[in-house]
């Protein structure tokens, strides 16, 4: 579902499922760009809201920026307009963030994805600005992702509601923050037609049921009709059928988690058989324990046979 209408009774564009996509590398760790056209092709078929490259789940730290770029276009390219592509170009230097935007917007994503700048905790005063001088440096749709666990800062509310305030073009955030009355802070204080997605798959239908529109998801990349399912529910109002679900897939948003993202995600990939089970360092493959746990999990869920 992507142009649902949200209690303001204006559109939002940004809603549904939408897949953080793994970077599949070859076994030399070059980039995969036929696994990474099965897979995009393989999640339009099965009905996701648009596609995410070079987030968190797509091992971005690991890509230089000629293959950032790279990564992305093709993704473009790939889908042709099928679905939407929000593209991942945060950075923790404003400037590289800068560049890596307008290269996205210049090869046609319909909107970006910004990480919390991570490292260096700026203040909320900082966030402000760094987030101000991307949205003000290009046209397209920016979506801020809040996630303190991997970024040490917290995009608080009122902050955010002062970047969506005075940039027109900031139209959403994903939330990882882990706080659901954060969250519903949010919601109840958006300006019309302000997309509030989950980082978080265990959150997802907890935040839709709040009034939120959808979730970026890892755990799409396995189970897309799964996710799609769950999330269509919830924005039907049908909640009785979207808890029932949620607590059958929910081992999966445990499973995916294991250990550090995408280490468990790209090997459940690799075992479906749509990529190898290549990482690029400080990544590394799960422990032989883990990967049995997982495996079952896969099972349980016929995701594998």
């Amino acid at each position: 579902m992507m142009a649902q209408k949200d209690k303001n009774n204006s559109k939002i564009k940004f809603q549904g499922v939408f897949p953080a996509i793994i970077t599949p590398f070859k076994k030399d760790e070059s980039v995969d760009y036929d696994a990474l056209g099965k897979l995009i092709e393989f999640q339009i078929k099965n009905g996701v809201a648009g596609i995410v490259p070079c987030g968190t789940t797509g091992e971005s730290p690991t890509l230089d920026h000629k293959e950032h770029a790279e990564v992305i276009k093709f993704t473009i390219d790939k889908v042709n307009g099928r679905r939407l592509v929000i593209a991942g170009t945060g950075s923790n230097c404003t400037k590289e963030a800068i560049e890596l935007s307008r290269h996205a917007e210049n090869d046609g994503a319909d909107a970006i994805l910004l990480v919390n700048p991570y490292y260096n905790k700026p203040t909320q005063e900082g966030l402000y600005r760094h987030f101000k001088a991307i949205a003000n440096a290009i046209k397209i749709p920016v979506i801020i992702y809040n996630i303190k666990g991997r970024t040490a800062v917290n995009v608080e509310t009122p902050t955010l509601m002062r970047i969506a305030s005075e940039c027109r073009n900031v139209i959403g955030v994903k939330e990882a923050s882990g706080d659901m009355n954060q969250i519903r802070d949010v919601i109840a204080k958006r300006p019309a037609g302000f997309s509030v997605l989950s980082g978080d798959d265990n959150f997802t239908l907890e935040l839709v049921k709040s009034g939120g529109n959808g979730v970026i998801s890892v755990a799409a990349n396995v189970m897309p009709v799964q996710m799609v399912k769950l999330v269509d529910l919830a924005l039907a109002g049908k909640i009785e059928e979207a808890e029932a679900l949620n607590k059958n897939i929910s081992p999966m948003f445990s499973a995916e988690f294991i250990e550090t993202n995408p280490i468990p995600i790209k090997f459940m990939v690799a075992r479906m058989g749509m990529c190898e089970e290549v990482y690029r360092l400080p990544m590394c493959e799960m422990s032989a324990e883990h990967k049995a746990q997982v495996l079952q999990v896969m099972k349980d869920l016929k995701i594998l046979k």
